[in-house]
């Protein structure tokens, strides 16, 4: 079975900006008696949060599914996490191989929903200001589970900041990077959540969200700033919470990284996650080094691969920025 892992691009141009201007009251009067302490006992009883609804059967029905995936996937040696090892070894000639086709061709047509790309390059793009990325949880997402996905974009935010030296945070309250960990219970919050951030987003990106088969795991999908197609200035990763824990780590790990800029897949990366032979779930070595070129800051965005290719060799041959 394939990764189902689904990356997509999707333009700003025209974004409308939403100023919001705040309101401060004036500080109310002293009171004209002094207040009297509450009697004994007479204490409000604290407000109960929102009890989680039980599991729908679909909810359940899927949480069943990717548990039989994930273990049918283990039980083929698949979903390793070392990382790459001495029986995957690679040479520079096949990283430059795999940047250019991870990191210049798209696996979607822009705007295009599921619809394959052609097979010509582009661009290159990636995030040129801060990214600050911001977890989500939907309201029948289970609380213990919340602490362990949390804890997980934290950790792995800090990792793809030192691999890029590019500034990535987590917990940010003015996020450009949200990450929804949605159950399917939770389809019409994601909805109207992804509306929120993104108000002008096309019909066809936000379809993606409202009926995204079983087949798909989970996607991101970054946008362009508004004066520059290259530049991300926004991106939305959408992961299903009804996913075992290893494969909720593996859909973090592809596409909060595919959300920086590598968005194709290919099947000559090994070891990588870019590939959808499903035989690594984590970021391997070769995949950091796709993100040390990507944010090496002698790639600009917007260069053809022609333009890419002498930069690239010379970073890896050891030259390192030009």
């Amino acid at each position: 079975m394939g990764k189902a892992h689904r990356t997509l691009h999707a333009g700003l141009t025209g974004l409308a900006l939403l100023a919001l201007s705040a309101c401060m009251a004036a500080p109310p009067a002293p009171p004209s008696t002094k207040p009297q302490a509450r009697p004994a006992g007479m204490a409000p009883a604290p407000r109960p949060g929102p009890a989680r609804a039980e599991p729908s059967q679909r909810s359940r029905n899927l949480a069943r599914y990717y548990s039989a995936v994930q273990a049918d996937l283990l039980a083929q040696g698949l979903l390793r996490t070392g990382g790459g090892g001495v029986d995957t070894p690679y040479t520079d000639t096949d990283v430059m191989r795999n940047f250019e086709r991870i990191a210049f061709y798209d696996e979607y047509a822009r705007d295009g929903g599921f619809r394959r790309a052609a097979d010509t390059p582009g661009g290159l793009r990636k995030w040129t200001g801060p990214v600050r990325m911001a977890v989500e949880f939907g309201t029948n997402v289970p609380r213990d589970q919340r602490a362990t996905d949390q804890s997980m974009v934290n950790s792995y935010a800090a990792r793809l900041r030192q691999i890029t030296g590019h500034p990535i945070s987590a917990g940010s309250s003015k996020p450009n990077f949200h990450v929804l960990f949605m159950s399917e219970d939770d389809r019409d919050q994601a909805v109207n959540r992804i509306q929120q951030i993104v108000p002008n987003i096309g019909t066809n990106s936000l379809a993606l969200f409202r009926t995204l088969p079983r087949s798909i795991h989970c996607l991101v999908v970054a946008f362009s700033d508004s004066n520059n197609d290259y530049r991300y200035s926004r991106a939305i990763a959408f992961i299903r919470s009804e996913h075992p824990e290893l494969m909720r780590r593996s859909c973090v790990h592809e596409e909060l990284a595919q959300g920086l800029g590598l968005a194709n897949d290919s099947p000559q990366a090994r070891p990588s996650i870019f590939n959808d032979d499903d035989e690594f779930a984590l970021l391997t070595t070769h995949d950091e080094e796709l993100l040390r070129l990507l944010y090496n800051p002698a790639l600009k965005p917007g260069m053809t691969p022609d333009e890419a290719r002498p930069i690239i060799r010379r970073i890896l041959l050891g030259s390192g920025p030009i």
